[in-house]
């Protein structure tokens, strides 16, 4: 992997990974289009890890504090400050947890096809343009609730098939169940850390146990980038949010959509 590869899919890895728009869609598909070599494992965990220090960075306070409430919530049998949303995540992450380990092989392998991803890109962005123009949207963190937590760890399982984007699939989930755009997204974002953290803890599983000679330049460039990106897509997302909407995003997703069916199939 040469220099400019590796600078443009951290790059792209750090703005997807946050964004509602893929980043698992837009790994695979800017490659096909460019005639590029897969990346390899040992170049996915470098990204993943980039964007895992970003988000936790960008919240260090929250993970922080609800990982403090949350051990305490669990060492004295009550709840405590925000061990109620400590509890939401770990709930949240175990649908997609579950749906990686029994599914990994067919989401490798089967669910990689162009006209997949044509399809999710299209499908799951309607739906986040339909639950964003829908009104009453106003509940804040402090309503979520168990039943939330499982809703929007399902859309995060479902977020497994390339194309569909993490992000925007719980993001749509939170919109639905009528949190606002901010809860939405932070919950969305929140629920990033153990699931990538689980993520980046397999593929290092994968280079450990392999043969595969890591390219550790494109590995440096990869992740330095990635983490870059992210945390500034993160902020930007966040502080334009009540402003734009969802609607740049589902537009983008129907015109990549587009291309995918113009160009790829």
């Amino acid at each position: 992997m040469d220099f400019f590869q590796a600078l443009f899919l951290g790059l792209l890895q750090g703005l997807t990974e946050f964004l509602p728009i893929s980043s698992s869609g837009h790994l695979i598909l800017v490659p096909a289009f460019f005639d590029w070599a897969d990346q390899g494992v040992g170049f996915d965990l470098s990204v993943h890890v980039g964007t895992l220090l970003a988000v936790v960075i960008y919240f260090r306070r929250d993970v922080f504090s609800i990982t403090r409430d949350g051990l305490l919530s669990l060492s004295q049998r009550r709840m405590i400050g925000q061990g109620n949303l400590a509890w939401f995540l770990v709930i949240g992450t175990i649908p997609a947890g579950l749906a990686g380990l029994a599914l990994l092989d067919m989401i490798d392998n089967e669910l990689r096809a162009v006209e997949v991803m044509f399809f999710t890109t299209l499908i799951f962005g309607l739906l986040l343009g339909w639950a964003d123009w829908r009104p009453n949207k106003g509940r804040t963190m402090d309503s979520l609730t168990w039943k939330d937590a499982v809703l929007v760890g399902c859309a995060q399982a479902l977020a497994l098939i390339p194309g569909t984007s993490r992000s925007g699939a719980t993001i749509t989930a939170g919109l639905f169940l009528g949190l606002s755009r901010e809860t939405a997204s932070r919950f969305s974002f929140l629920l990033a850390i153990p699931i990538i953290t689980l993520a980046s803890a397999v593929k290092l599983l994968d280079v450990a146990s392999s043969d595969v000679i890591v390219d550790w330049s494109g590995f440096l460039v990869g992740g330095v980038t990635s983490f870059i990106t992210a945390i500034t897509a993160i902020h930007f997302f966040l502080k334009w949010l009540n402003k734009v909407g969802m609607w740049p995003y589902v537009l983008y997703r129907i015109a990549l959509a587009g291309v995918i069916y113009a160009v790829l199939m």
